[in-house]
């Protein structure tokens, strides 16, 4: 309905929708067998997550290695996509000059059969149980377990690790195919007309406005993860271990305050790790070893726009605590797409300054504006407190 309303032919929606469909069912498969096959929600959601990563990765491959068209507007991917189930529903290529509905039925056949294995393994395991048994716990706490901090970094070290290493794939990518792209426009004058448009008034190298776009996207990575560990807090009360732990000297400053502190620490984290990343492949292809403090610089540019989540995050758990995780999420996409997507949507601009990630700093391309930054960091640092302020006055909400 959006693709036709936005003035696209019906049957090539229809197939968009299909393919997209096809996909989402896909995965729906996934996390079924995953479900059965985990022995609790965390780690199921840690894998499947894991999964649909590398099934983008893997078609972001596929893409990279594909043959380009003579206008170097298209390109047909190499045959490793077709290990994705992103690249099967992107091989129907809904809107194209030769659309083909095959692709569907592979992914309609895998998501009936993983259906299938799921059923077939929730037969195996007894209710509550699972295939992959739960391991006990340590019969004492190691030195990161004697401090509420510590139990904050241990719950977010895992799922930090995970948004470290898609930083750092991201970055890597982005730095090592950077140089391609510059050649590539360097022969193809619409697409330099079309950098020169987005970027106006700039000079800057082709990889320097490359990079700094995919950096931009490591700034919505650092904030999913600094908003992912806010949400822990949401699920330790609702699943009662917040009680217990209050009922000790603990009090709600100090457990809050340390999960927010491990917040920011991921945020920075991810910054840190997309940004050398991509500093290291270019000085590893181009022999310019000043990328790595170039590109880390650009990429922790956008981290005062990303606790800004953090604190949104933090003040929604404080308030309205049931509505944290769809508010959380919500609000992160709704700046994303305010933020990153505005001008390519042609929404007005006092609606794309709404959004925190409006205000960062494209760097290398442009200027850091130190005045917009300080001010993030301030908004942030103002909502963390309105939220360990009003989180001691409320009740806890299961």
């Amino acid at each position: 309905l959006g693709y036709v309303a936005g003035g696209l032919p019906l049957d090539g929606s229809i197939r968009a929708a299909l393919a997209v469909g096809s996909v989402g069912l896909v995965f729906v498969g996934v996390a079924a067998v995953v479900a059965q096959v985990m022995p609790n929600g965390r780690g199921a959601n840690g894998v499947a997550s894991a999964l649909v990563g590398i099934a983008y990765l893997v078609r972001g491959i596929g893409d990279a290695l594909g043959t380009p068209s003579d206008d170097l507007l298209t390109v047909t991917p190499a045959a490793v996509s077709w290990a994705s189930p992103i690249g099967w529903g992107q091989a129907i290529r809904p809107f194209g000059d030769e659309p083909s509905l095959a692709p569907l039925l592979i992914g309609l056949g895998v998501a009936v059969t993983l259906g299938a294995l799921a059923l077939a393994l929730r037969t195996r395991r007894d209710l509550g149980a699972s295939l992959v048994a739960d391991r006990s716990g340590r019969d004492r706490a190691r030195v990161g377990g004697h401090s509420v901090f510590g139990l904050a970094w241990r719950l977010q070290r895992s799922t930090l690790i995970g948004w470290i290493v898609s930083g750092m794939v991201l970055g890597g990518i982005a730095g090592g195919i950077g140089p391609v792209v510059a050649d590539a426009l360097a022969g193809n004058e619409s697409l330099a007309q079309l950098i020169a448009r987005l970027v106006p008034g700039s000079e800057a190298d082709i990889v320097d406005i490359f990079i700094s776009g995919m950096l931009g996207i490591a700034g919505i990575l650092s904030a999913a993860a600094g908003v992912q560990a806010v949400l822990r807090l949401r699920a330790e009360e609702a699943e009662g271990r917040a009680e217990l732990l209050l009922s000790t000297p603990t009090d709600r400053a100090r457990w809050m305050g340390s999960t927010l502190a491990v917040a920011a620490l991921s945020v920075l984290a991810v910054c840190l790790a997309t940004g050398a990343a991509a500093g290291a492949a270019i000085a590893r292809t181009q022999g310019d070893t000043d990328a790595i403090g170039r590109y880390t610089g650009a990429a922790l540019a956008h981290a005062p726009a990303s606790v800004v989540f953090v604190a949104v995050t933090a003040l929604v758990f404080a308030f309205v605590p049931r509505l944290t995780v769809a508010l959380g999420w919500g609000l992160l996409t709704i700046g994303l797409v305010l933020g990153q997507l505005g001008e390519l949507l042609q929404l007005p601009e006092w609606l794309q300054q709404v959004s925190p990630f409006f205000w960062s700093s494209a760097l290398p391309v442009e200027e850091l504006d130190v005045a917009a930054s300080a001010t993030l960091v301030a908004i942030a640092l103002g909502g963390c407190v309105a939220a360990l302020l009003v989180l001691r006055r409320r009740d806890l909400a299961a």
